[in-house]
């Protein structure tokens, strides 16, 4: 008999199944060796003059820095950022932070201090982006493909733009990091939903750990137009230990940290099971985020077999989103494609959420296991219900034999199917 355990549900048992398990690598490292990775970075930055010889004395300078949702080491990162800008010359005054919130909600006051540290939010100006409200926004333009890009106001002002995150395997937009942080985090929602909605007419494996597709060409093109000059991307391991640190250019930064988040997250599926489990670590707060490793069981689970999600979801389902997901549930693509085009639903990033989750579940049963939220609400959304992971796994399996995946820190983990031709 084989048991696994999650911090937060009660032990799998999973008996006479083969089982594969896979999880993102581990290192070991120490405060003093993350803190040197991120000096290093900005002393040599890829493809950009350092911040202390770029910033001009005189320049007003915004710092976009991920939520809460992201596991970016902020504290740690922002610092030295700030130290080498007064290093420049720029001035307190002449500096403002912005949270890149994207659709989700906002940052309490007590969240912004112990993210960024209370000093800072003492001292310099600290903003949530204002994304449900069309006064902080504006029209910027249109990218190349008539995408309109709608900006947060306060990068208008912004004679330098420094984005801090960092970089994982990501379903819309290939891998986080780089550009992401202006386009969804402090872009309009109507341009958010038009590049998460192009995302929808992709499987998982068509963008999930690709650095380069038709999403993330917008986004950066959306970054680079609003001005973003300078990154800091921290890759870390599934503990949350800094393995690398990029800084620069923000493509050209990126795309090197790209290659180590693939060693890192990216795991060889030796073959497709029948059922597979994943937990939604780290990408748990609530059920929009959860479902990110949905994503990569899709990858994984054989063809007519099923999936289970654990998912903690302290914050329920969404509580930006919540009201629309529980009205319309999850549905396939050509189903919520009706629903906007019938105005139902005039929101595309919700529409694009309905129909990733919806393409999934649709094809493949699934069972939301969650302490947030009820057996009965994940059915009336789309999920199968189920009490515990041991129950989800017993309504799953059918017949002897069955092969069985676990996926371990599933929020950000990356299956690598080498070819088609896998067992299965």
């Amino acid at each position: 008999m084989n048991s696994f355990t999650n911090p937060y549900f009660t032990p799998i048992e999973a008996a006479g199944f083969s089982i594969d398990e896979y999880a993102p690598a581990e290192f070991t490292s120490s405060d003093k060796v993350g803190r040197d990775l991120i000096e290093q970075a900005l002393a040599a930055p890829i493809g950009s003059p350092t911040l202390e010889s770029a910033v001009r004395p005189r320049d007003r300078v915004v710092i976009v820095v991920d939520d809460l949702s992201r596991t970016t080491p902020v504290r740690e990162i922002l610092p030295l950022v700030l130290k080498r800008l007064h290093e420049a010359g720029t001035i307190k005054e002449n500096i403002e932070i912005l949270i890149a919130l994207g659709t989700h909600r906002p940052m309490s006051e007590q969240e912004m201090a112990e993210r960024l540290g209370a000093q800072i939010c003492r001292d310099y100006a600290v903003y949530n982006h204002a994304w449900g409200d069309p006064n902080s926004l504006i029209l910027t333009g249109e990218t190349s493909s008539g995408l309109p890009v709608w900006l947060n106001k306060r990068l208008l002002s912004a004679d330098y733009i420094i984005g801090i995150g960092h970089i994982v395997p990501h379903r819309v937009a290939g891998f986080s990091g780089g550009g992401k942080i202006i386009q969804p985090g402090v872009s309009g929602p109507a341009t958010t939903g038009q590049t998460h909605w192009m995302s929808a007419y992709y499987h998982a494996s068509e963008i999930l750990g690709q650095a380069d597709n038709p999403v993330r060409q917008q986004i950066e093109e959306v970054a680079l137009a609003a001005g973003l000059r300078f990154i800091v991307n921290v890759v870390q391991d599934r503990r949350g230990r800094l393995v690398g640190v990029f800084a620069g250019h923000p493509i050209e930064a990126h795309r090197v940290g790209c290659r180590l988040a693939e060693s890192v997250y990216g795991v060889k599926v030796k073959r497709r099971t029948d059922i597979v489990i994943a937990e939604s670590v780290p990408s748990e707060l609530d059920l929009w985020q959860a479902t990110k490793a949905l994503q990569a069981a899709s990858i994984v689970v054989k063809p007519g077999g099923a999936i289970v999600l654990l998912a903690e979801c302290p914050e329920g389902i969404s509580r930006s989103h919540g009201d629309l997901i529980r009205q319309y549930g999850f549905r396939p693509l050509h189903q919520v494609k009706g629903l906007v085009k019938d105005g139902c639903i005039n929101d595309l990033n919700v529409a694009s959420y309905l129909a990733r989750v919806g393409n999934v579940i649709a094809r493949t049963p699934t069972w939301l296991v969650s302490r947030g939220i009820s057996p009965e609400e994940a059915a009336s959304i789309g999920f199968r219900s189920a009490v515990s992971p041991s129950d989800a796994l017993a309504q799953a399996s059918v017949g002897r034999g069955v092969t069985l995946s676990i996926l371990w820190h599933g929020g950000e983990i990356l299956p690598l199917v080498e070819n088609e031709s896998m067992e299965g």
